[in-house]
């Protein structure tokens, strides 16, 4: 085999690997390029790390387990403060939609980001200028949370790779 092909075959093998898809929970999404994948995590399908300074995690309790669809949007709305430390709520985006047959609800806010907070971790001090794209895929073996947060200079670059991978959910075959 000459070195050509054998170069041309090793593109081709880097480049499946690059843009194979994801899985879990009975649903398939594709990683943006340009995003790195993270080591696996407790609690997490999936962790990309998004230069400069972004994360976004995908995360999977289990059937029926991970809080209402709702619960989780006014959770993450709650982790944003407005100038004066006042609440996201008005300020956030909250959208509906459809994808392969699921429901999809979408949140994006921004506003100083105190941190993940909850029953487990103490909410640190807010971090301005901080924006979180989210969604919550109601799949086929239960709720998927797709949250991407940093720098708000960092998302609004990768909004569109966020929204090309949520329009690349399908059901594992």
């Amino acid at each position: 085999m000459g070195v050509m092909l054998r170069r041309a075959i090793g593109i081709v093998f880097l480049a499946a690997i690059c843009l194979a898809a994801d899985s879990g929970a009975g649903v398939r999404w594709t990683m943006p390029a340009g995003w790195k994948a993270e080591a696996q995590r407790p609690m997490r399908l999936a962790t990309y790390s998004v230069q400069p300074g972004a994360e976004c995690g995908v995360y999977f309790f289990g059937s029926g387990q991970g809080g209402s669809v709702d619960a989780n949007v006014d959770r993450w709305i709650g982790q944003f403060l407005q100038a004066g430390g006042k609440p996201s709520k008005a300020a956030a985006k909250i959208a509906k939609r459809t994808i392969h047959g699921w429901p999809v609800t979408m949140v994006d806010v921004s506003g100083a980001y105190t941190g993940m907070g909850g029953p487990t971790a103490q909410a640190g001090p807010a971090i301005p200028g901080y924006r979180m794209l989210g969604a919550v895929v109601e799949g086929p073996q239960g709720s998927i949370f797709f949250k991407f947060t940093g720098p708000a200079k960092t998302i609004a670059a990768n909004q569109e790779a966020f929204d090309k991978m949520l329009e690349s959910l399908g059901p594992v075959r």
